[in-house]
């Protein structure tokens, strides 16, 4: 009996713990992860699975060469707490396109990864 409860009460006390560890994770993109596109966009949106920081996060954009390419500073809006803005500083031509992003979470929690995508001709 007394090892049901010490299980149940190790049982309890670990159902609270995943959001202790919880992680702002990519959810979607604009353009989208590995997606082709007709046209360059005005801005990249890249929302995540938490609301995160704007002042501790950020984004770079690069060609598949690792040329840099000149983005404005990434914005989060009160509307969607969850998406950086980052604008793109010129009209970017056909080819393929690393987007390098990093994110302070609401909880302090800092990840990053990065993502592909390409503009047709």
């Amino acid at each position: 009996m007394k090892n049901l409860r010490l299980a149940l009460t190790a049982l309890i006390s670990l159902a609270g713990a995943p959001g202790a560890f919880a992680h702002a994770t990519l959810d979607h993109a604009v353009p989208g992860v590995g997606a082709t596109v007709q046209a360059s966009p005005s801005e990249l949106q890249i929302s995540f699975s938490e609301n995160v920081v704007a002042a501790f996060s950020g984004a770079t954009l690069a060609t598949a060469a690792g040329a840099v390419i000149p983005t404005g500073k990434a914005t989060v809006q009160a509307s969607s707490p969850d998406t950086l803005h980052v604008p793109v500083g010129r009209k970017l031509a056909p080819g393929t396109y690393v987007v390098n992003w990093h994110v302070v979470s609401d909880d302090t929690h800092r990840t990053s990864g990065s993502y592909k995508f390409t503009i047709a001709p």
